[in-house]
């Protein structure tokens, strides 16, 4: 058997596919940083290329080691770290930087497959599900703690996994409730929204009188959650106002509109739907974009790369570039799903979760669909830390799958 059998060749092409492609569109917008990132992406194959020849069972062993380390890199940005674009989050060594969140996602993700696949997991016992909330939540509350919340939306990725794992449905429809109420609340009269709450509140209860069991549980739960969620929307409006004045407005910016902040947190916006929507059906070539080779979006580079590929590529180069980002992430669910080892699995998922909320967000930001919250697009992104961390994580998987398919330890 040759010993290239069990490497993925679709999921490995596609990751190179993405990594190429980012290192062209970057240079577009900085010849210097497109020469930069060539330089990451070496590094960060370099770095792959080991961890693909290492010993499968070195991550599953290694998991505590490498969580407690990602949890004390992110301590270490209150007393360490450098204030970049207004959030202590980066480490600075000279002319280098590092996000140290980036890598602390793998550790979470190691520590959960570890947890989860050990004999005593069983999320329907209550020290199970706590101890797996608190792998979740101590890096999560160090995060909101710098406060990077942008990171903090990505570490809701690890419920995809424990979902499939048996963690129930409801607190994904529990927290999808309270996300709309937030949102609601931000353009809409909170007395409305209390008189909407109570009023679908009444009519599900008149639905179910009489197939619910009325214990005193049961009726302490349903007040207890339309206070919570009338509190809530109550609270909204303040917790806004006492918000920093930029990032108010990049959530005020979804209901107001970019031209309403076209000076300030919408400029951003603008100009990026604007490079999008000037680059017509085929778009106007490579480094012909007026937008992008006018630098006029700040961050075009990071954050907002997506709309040099709008204006450059088109609609039909950003559909192309959509695909594969879908085609990828769920190749990483389908051999995820294929692993015969629980520990492969939920890091698989962990993985490929990871990966669908940058993509979804990122997009939805650039599009004007999500406020600006500073998510990278993972391997298209310019950075060497967000490239190393995906590039990483790719590469455990991808030994990981070749380890089951082979049945190496």
């Amino acid at each position: 058997m040759k010993w290239t059998e069990g490497i993925d060749k679709l999921g490995l092409g596609l990751y190179l596919l993405l990594c190429i492609f980012a290192i062209a569109n970057i240079y577009s917008v900085d010849e210097g940083l497109g020469k930069k990132q060539l330089i990451f992406f070496g590094i960060s194959l370099f770095v792959g290329i080991i961890i693909f020849f290492s010993r499968s069972k070195f991550f599953e062993n290694m998991s505590g080691i490498i969580y407690i380390g990602g949890v004390l890199l992110l301590l270490g940005l209150h007393v360490f770290g450098t204030e970049i674009l207004g959030q202590k989050n980066w480490y600075k060594f000279g002319s280098f930087t590092m996000q140290p969140v980036e890598f602390g996602k793998i550790g979470v993700a190691l520590m959960l497959a570890n947890y989860v696949s050990g004999p005593e997991y069983n999320l329907k016992n209550r020290k199970s599900l706590l101890t797996t909330l608190a792998i979740v939540g101590i890096p999560a509350a160090v995060v909101l703690s710098i406060p990077d919340v942008g990171s903090l939306l990505v570490f809701t990725a690890f419920f995809i996994a424990l979902y499939r794992e048996g963690l129930s449905g409801w607190l994904f429809g529990i927290g999808f409730i309270f996300a709309s109420v937030f949102l609601i609340s931000l353009a809409v009269n909170p007395i409305y929204v209390v008189i909407g709450i109570v009023l679908i509140a009444s009519v599900l209860i008149f639905l179910n009188y009489y197939k619910m069991s009325w214990d005193i549980i049961t009726i302490s739960s349903i007040a207890g959650s339309i206070i919570l969620l009338c509190g809530l929307a109550f609270a909204t409006p303040y917790v806004l106002e006492k918000m920093p004045k930029h990032q108010r407005e990049r959530i005020e910016v979804l209901y107001k509109g970019e031209k309403a902040f076209r000076d300030t947190s919408g400029y951003n916006l603008l100009y990026s739907k604007t490079a999008i929507g000037s680059g017509g059906m085929w778009g106007k070539g490579y480094r012909e974009g007026s937008v992008t080779q006018g630098k006029f979006v700040p961050e075009q580079e990071t954050d907002y790369i997506f709309c040099t590929v709008g204006e450059e590529w088109g609609f039909f180069g950003s559909t192309i570039l959509i695909l594969s980002y879908m085609v990828y992430i769920g190749r990483i669910y389908y051999l995820a799903e294929k692993q015969k080892s629980t520990f492969n699995r939920v890091f698989g998922y962990s993985f490929a979760s990871i990966l669908l909320m940058h993509f979804s967000i990122n997009l939805g930001m650039v599009m004007g669909l999500f406020p600006t919250v500073g998510i990278p697009l993972p391997y298209f992104s310019y950075g060497g830390s967000s490239l190393l961390a995906f590039s990483m994580m790719t590469f455990i998987f991808f030994k990981l799958n070749y380890a089951d398919k082979n049945s190496l330890v």
